[in-house]
């Protein structure tokens, strides 16, 4: 299953692909489109899934890109495909080189995917609460300028990420976000349980786009939580005591 946002759909020369879980050959808690190199499924299914996706993409697998992630604030430029994985240690990915695709892993965490088609220039980044207020949306962004993007070019679209009614959280998160910006108490709501609070991750990682002047930032408005059949959630698995969980993946390119 892929889910296209028609901000970059309509943009020429450009691929892209926000997959959720359906379509792989993955068994049992990973049905059926894991591509978590870093879940406990079966790797030999695990590489035919992210075989189905660069399928998809029309990329050879060895140019579906995938960083380490470690909830950072770092992104890199990538120019060439990587010999193993992980080869780098991050949670932004940007390149101007057509044939690459770049991509982020996600199972709740947000995924946001760059274009700026006058510079050609695409991006992917891997936003949890922490790398949201730690600032990886401003690093690929920063990244892209620096391979030529301008801000006014760039178009943004958060993908499926865990929404506000499922996603709560202790009093020390707003204690941290409004300590950042006493603006921020608009992303938390109370919750049902004494002193907890429910966050709205993708509204407040679309305020700090919106503040870096892109052309444009979407949101597809999908929660993976909710949507079991669609998506993998690490929340919903913890929730349920389950041992692991699936991962999907988020990708852009250059076709040409």
């Amino acid at each position: 299953m892929k889910l296209e946002a028609p901000v970059l759909s309509g943009l020429s020369g450009i691929a892209h692909g926000f997959f959720g879980r359906r379509g792989g050959v993955s068994e049992d808690i990973y049905a059926s489109l894991n591509i978590g190199l870093g879940s406990r499924d079966d790797p030999a299914s695990i590489r035919e899934n992210r075989g189905r996706i660069a399928k998809s993409l029309g990329v050879d697998p060895r140019l579906l890109l995938t960083p380490y992630q470690i909830h950072s604030d770092s992104a890199v430029i990538v120019t060439d495909p990587w010999p193993d994985y992980p080869s780098a240690r991050a949670d932004g990915i940007v390149t101007s080189k057509p044939g690459l695709a770049v991509a982020v892993s996600t199972a709740d965490c947000s995924p946001i995917l760059f274009a700026d088609p006058k510079a050609r220039v695409v991006g992917a980044a891997h936003a949890g609460w922490k790398g949201a207020i730690g600032g990886i949306l401003e690093a690929t962004v920063a990244r892209m300028l620096e391979i030529g993007a301008n801000e006014a070019d760039i178009v943004a679209v958060i993908g499926p990420t865990i929404s506000q009614p499922s996603y709560e959280v202790g009093p020390e998160f707003l204690e941290r976000f409004v300590a950042e910006d006493a603006a921020n108490e608009r992303f938390f709501r109370p919750s049902r349980r004494d002193r907890h609070l429910m966050f709205d991750l993708p509204g407040y990682i679309g305020a700090r786009l919106a503040r870096l002047g892109l052309a444009a930032v979407d949101d597809t408005a999908v929660c993976t939580y909710l949507n079991e059949d669609d998506y993998f959630s690490y929340r919903r698995a913890t929730h349920r005591g389950e041992k692991d969980y699936g991962r999907q993946i988020s990708a852009i390119l250059l076709t040409d």
